[in-house]
């Protein structure tokens, strides 16, 4: 089990194969995500992820707060705010369909372009 310091440093030094939040932003750039590897895993690229990790570095805050059952504080507030990044529990947000359609736009794409080293 990852600790929350691991996991807020993987979301801004990691890549989008395991950040949903790199996935997002990095299609909201406009970064092309390009298969890598055996071309099952998908990120932007070495260049594109260095960029976006800048990006969030000069543009994304994270702050928290203790919580004993967070997964009830998380639904809570995914249902009264509006969150437009989060698809998980948030079909109601407006943006919800335009961003699941880039991400999975931004996925057909990639798997139409060959495998990158």
């Amino acid at each position: 089990m990852q600790n929350l310091r691991k996991r807020v440093r993987y979301h801004y030094r990691g890549n989008a194969a395991g950040s949903t939040l790199r996935l997002t932003l990095g299609c909201l750039l406009g970064l092309e995500l390009r298969r890598v590897g055996s071309g099952k895993r998908m990120t932007f690229g070495k260049a594109s992820e260095a960029a976006l990790s800048q990006w969030m570095a000069d543009n994304a805050r994270v702050c928290w707060i203790e919580q004993s059952e967070p997964w009830d504080l998380e639904s809570q507030l995914i249902s009264q705010l509006d969150l437009p990044l989060n698809l998980d529990q948030n079909r109601h947000n407006a943006f919800h369909g335009h961003l699941k359609e880039l991400r999975a736009q931004a996925r057909q794409r990639a798997r139409e372009l060959p495998i990158s080293s």
